[in-house]
């Protein structure tokens, strides 16, 4: 068995992490952006090692993150401990209701729209950074760009304290393979009406960096 894989969406996180990483054994590779691409290339990452005898021990989604306003900071490390498809379900007149109460059989719905952080993984990564936010990551498909949609999105997850777009996809790919997975961000821009003046990527990729430290 081989080591770590971080997945992370772009190349510039990528190169973040690595900069960052103190363990010559952590693979990390950019998978693309969006949940659906994420998961694809994830499990065909995990297919090949397994293939190749050199299964990883664990998987962890990582990059930047939109934070909830209150919750986590702006160049803050958020580290999830589940990572929710926010968006997976249907409207209604009434709001929005998740995926898991649409009334399919449960084994159409797999691991339904919540895949929580394998504990483990998730207290070590504490421990090595104890500053770092604690929630649920949402992971969505558009990003939150109104003050309306921010207030749903933080209405129906009191817990979440942080969005991205590719988590959830990633630890589908992980479940599905049967290993441990984690999720870690740091946040660049306060979540609501889109404003490029207020992201601060630089802050948030030196945060990333510092926080490479922690994953072995």
């Amino acid at each position: 068995m081989t080591g770590l894989l971080v997945v992370t969406a772009v190349p510039a996180e990528a190169d973040a992490v690595r900069a960052g990483l103190t363990d010559p054994t952590v693979t990390v590779a950019p998978v693309g952006v969006g949940p659906a691409v994420a998961g694809a290339a994830t499990a065909r990452l995990l297919a090949l090692a397994e293939a190749a005898g050199r299964p990883y021990r664990a998987v962890v989604s990582a990059g930047i993150a939109g934070g909830f306003v209150g919750r986590a900071p702006v160049g803050g490390t958020v580290l999830a401990t589940r990572s929710v498809a926010a968006d997976l379900g249907a409207e209604s007149p009434t709001g929005f209701i998740p995926v898991e109460d649409l009334g399919m059989p449960a084994e159409l719905l797999g691991g339904g729209s919540v895949v929580p952080a394998d504990p483990g993984l998730l207290g070590a990564l504490r421990t090595a950074l104890p500053a770092a936010t604690v929630g649920a990551v949402l992971t969505i498909s558009t990003v939150t760009g109104t003050a309306a949609s921010t207030a749903a999105l933080a209405d129906r997850h009191p817990d979440a304290v942080a969005e991205a777009m590719e988590g959830y996809g990633v630890a589908v790919a992980a479940t599905q393979a049967g290993l441990p997975f984690a999720e870690l961000r740091t946040v660049s821009n306060p979540i609501g009406p889109r404003d490029r003046g207020s992201w601060r990527m630089r802050e948030a990729f030196a945060a990333l960096t510092t926080a490479a430290a922690a994953l072995r």
